[in-house]
């Protein structure tokens, strides 16, 4: 059998109806060379939604105790069979073109990232309704980044063999990981910001977003500080940070592609709840 050239990697932990959401938008992407590795964190089995996307090729790895979303990436990227790695997360949903325009985009660069829509949802029969959304759309600033990072993990693409030099994710900075994986990648690779807000990432109000809970982080980034020598950065309500001028000056247009509309699973249908 011959090596799909993206591997999706998907963790997850007890987000049944958004990962069936997630999968739907996979099932609909233009670009269709690609597996999904799914990396259950000891929650809920996921094979009754599995099942209902056939199509999809989706291997499951189910943990034997919670080990937390940082290595359960790391196990899907041991697994992963293709020459790209996509990472999303489970509650997050890629827009139909996003895989088409990633694999386009990466030619001659190392890794690719989109624009986002930040989408806060209401729950409504077990499916996420949009209530509001935000634009997050800026520049790739290099030494921006090492001050506030405005690169989103979910549905950036890159090179597998990145691992081979930075090494994998690292498990010890928690809610950093991704801003980590950026500044170590973008200090001796090329990296690439694509002006398109092909990706919805969820933080909602009810949701379980880590990035809310901002006490706890306070270690996390003061490693991630102390690793790459950023001296002191604050742990502001992410919003505000976001009002500041030095991160407003970097905020650029991009194309906004959604529609709007909310994604209807097979599992919703199957169960007869939509």
């Amino acid at each position: 059998m011959s090596s799909p050239l993206v591997s999706i990697i998907i963790p997850t932990y007890n987000r049944l109806y958004a990962l069936a959401e997630l999968l739907e938008s996979l099932r609909r992407q233009t670009y269709q060379n690609f597996e999904i590795i799914i990396i259950n964190d000891f929650g809920q089995l996921v094979d009754n939604i599995i099942s209902l996307y056939p199509e999809l090729k989706i291997t499951v790895i189910n943990l034997l105790e919670n080990r937390k979303h940082v290595y359960a990436r790391n196990q899907g990227v041991l697994k992963a069979r293709g020459e790209y790695v996509m990472l999303i997360d489970d509650d997050d949903i890629l827009l139909p073109k996003h895989l088409e325009q990633m694999v386009g985009e990466i030619e001659g660069v190392d890794l690719v990232y989109s624009d986002v829509e930040i989408v806060n949802y209401e729950w409504e029969n077990k499916m996420r309704v949009p209530k509001s959304r935000y634009l997050f759309a800026y520049k790739l600033d290099l030494e921006g980044m090492r001050k506030f990072s405005t690169f989103v993990p979910s549905g950036c693409l890159y090179k597998k063999e990145i691992h081979n030099q930075i090494g994998f994710f690292d498990e010890t900075l928690m809610n950093y990981w991704d801003w980590d994986f950026f500044l170590s990648v973008s200090n001796s690779f090329k990296v690439k910001r694509v002006p398109v807000a092909s990706v919805l990432y969820e933080f909602s109000d009810t949701g379980s977003n880590q990035s809310k809970n901002l006490s706890s982080m306070r270690k996390y980034l003061d490693k991630l500080a102390e690793k790459h020598d950023l001296g002191y950065l604050p742990t502001k309500n992410f919003f505000l940070l976001l009002e500041e001028a030095e991160v407003k000056n970097r905020q650029a247009s991009s194309h906004v592609v959604w529609d709007g509309l909310p994604i209807h699973s097979r599992f919703i249908q199957d169960r007869g709840e939509g």
